[in-house]
Formats: C-alpha cells, sequence, structure tokens
C-alpha cells in the first residue's frame, strides 16, 4: 500500500463530529478553518515569487492558466474569470481549465484527474510557449492530469508554479516555484474541498491580485480598470473618478462618457485636465500607471 497523503489523513479533532449539535459542528469547522490563514502565511515568500513571476510573464505580453481537477479545477476557472470585469485584461490573458472540460464545472467527473490525454488536449488548447506560466492546483499533488500539464509545460519552456496541500505532493519535481500550504487533515476525512479549498482560493487571489497591482491595474487600492458592464460597476467607475479626481459623482459620469467608460483615461482627464487623446498619450507613456502620471 502507497503512503497516505496527508490529505487523506484522520483528523483526530473531528473524529466524534457526527455526535455533535448543529452548533458544535459549526464551532468544530471554524476552529479547523483558523488553521488555514496560518498555513498561507507560512507561503509568502514563494507566493511572493510566484506574483512577480506571473507579472514579468504579462509585461512581456505572456499568459496565464490554471489547472486542475475536481475542487482545485473550479478554483482556478473560478479565478481566471474574475480576472476580466475585475482588472479590464482581455480575455485569454488569464486562463482556466479544470480536468474534464466545462461539465467538470457542475458535475463530478472523477475519473478526468487521471487521464494524461485530457491534459494534453488541454494544454493544446493552451498552446502556451516560454513567456506563459503554468500553474498546477491539487490538494495532494499527484493526480495524473496536473502532473502531465506541468511536465509537458516545462519541456515547451514555460515556467510553472505548483500549488499543493501535500509536502510530498509530486507535482513539486515539475513546478519552478511549489506553493505548500499544510492545512494539516481535513475536517472530513478526504474531503479536500474544505481547508485545501480554502488555501487554494486565498493563493489564486494573492496570485491574480498582486500580479495585477504590479503591472497597474490598481492605483491605491481602487481597481481602476474595471469593466463598466453594469449599474453596480458603473456606479463603482463613477464614485473611484470622483474620489481619485476630486471632482463631483456628476462630473465623474459626464468624464467617463467623454473617456469611453475608461476608469483610468478619466482619471487623468480630470486630474490634469485635458481631453481623451492627451490623457490616453500619458498613460501610453507611462505604461498604464496612474502612480507615475498623479
Amino acid at each position: 500500500m502507497s503512503k497516505l497523503a496527508l490529505t487523506e489523513k484522520r483528523n483526530p479533532a473531528t473524529v466524534d463530529i457526527d455526535l455533535m449539535d448543529s452548533q458544535q459542528i459549526a464551532r468544530t469547522l471554524n476552529n479547523e478553518d483558523k488553521k488555514v490563514a496560518l498555513a498561507v502565511e507560512t507561503q509568502l515568500e514563494p507566493i511572493g515569487r510566484a506574483i512577480e513571476l506571473i507579472a514579468q510573464a504579462f509585461l512581456q505580453g505572456g499568459r496565464l492558466a490554471y489547472f486542475g481537477a475536481g475542487t482545485s479545477g473550479r478554483l482556478g476557472v473560478l479565478d481566471a474569470s474574475e480576472c476580466w470585469p475585475t482588472f479590464g485584461v482581455e480575455h485569454g490573458m488569464v486562463n482556466g481549465f479544470i480536468a474534464g472540460g466545462d461539465r467538470a464545472l457542475r458535475f463530478s467527473i472523477e475519473n478526468s484527474e487521471d487521464s494524461a490525454e485530457l491534459a494534453l488536449e488541454d494544454l493544446k488548447n493552451f498552446n502556451p510557449g516560454p513567456k506563459d506560466i503554468v500553474v498546477g492546483i491539487s490538494a495532494n499533488g499527484g493526480p495524473r492530469y496536473v502532473l502531465t500539464v506541468l511536465e509537458e509545460a516545462q519541456k515547451r519552456g514555460c515556467k510553472t508554479i505548483g500549488i499543493s496541500s501535500n509536502p510530498e505532493a509530486e507535482l513539486r519535481k515539475f513546478s519552478d516555484i511549489f506553493i505548500n500550504p499544510v492545512v494539516g487533515e481535513e475536517a472530513i476525512t478526504g474531503s479536500s474541498r474544505m481547508k485545501s479549498g480554502t488555501a487554494q482560493k486565498m493563493i489564486l487571489n494573492m496570485l491574480s491580485t498582486g500580479a495585477m497591482i504590479r503591472i497597474g491595474k490598481v492605483y491605491q487600492n481602487y481597481m481602476i480598470d474595471v469593466r463598466m458592464v453594469n449599474e453596480k460597476l458603473i456606479d463603482r467607475g463613477r464614485r473611484f473618478v470622483s474620489e481619485i479626481a476630486g471632482i463631483s459623482y456628476g462630473e465623474a459620469a459626464e468624464l467617463l462618457k467623454a473617456a469611453d467608460n475608461k476608469v483610468k483615461t478619466a482619471c487623468v482627464m480630470g486630474i490634469k485636465k485635458c481631453g481623451k487623446k492627451d490623457a490616453e498619450k500619458l498613460l501610453k507613456q507611462h505604461n498604464g500607471i496612474l502612480r507615475k502620471i498623479i
């Protein structure tokens, strides 16, 4: 019998969880969840290196892709899909792939994690080159799908990042940067959608957000490349311009209209008292980094 991965071991703190009442269950699960942020904290050094690696790739025209099976794959797809509205990036700059394809987002296709063929098919669809970054996500770090993706990506000259809750994860040997939040045994034995999944969500948030900050998608703590595609985001964009440029909400709305709803451009127009073309020229000269202009 192979050695049992940490993510598959029993948690001594929850062996009687089936005898607990609802309040006790909630308290016990919460106590386990408290360990997640502390586990992620131990990985800030490799997380920081990964953020810089991704940011530099973006600046050179590279792309980012997450690959995972089950919960890990779903979290990767989630993070990738949220980069477009949040940071205004072009579709295809951040990508998410899950073993088994889109159907696996809603339905469990568990045997897909063992398929090297699916891995090669998804990697072919992404078609990575040396400028791109490939991230493999797995709680136990051993699914054939993820291992195949990372190994093949390295052969193509890509930099790779592996994320796993298992210190002995196989994917480590195919990862240029290995991020290993050791969250301990799951509250429900083997249910890595819980603490491991929470750790993965936290780390993916840090990777994508950190890289976007580094390439100028954030001014102070405003998401200034937000896409104004619904009422909430329209209001948010107007508030941002109003607060940053020190003008009224109505003036911000007018500037945004003149700036084709580009928050960053409207901010420059409001502060520099210039037109759209001059604002765009300034942004281009400073690589889109608002701090360098205002």
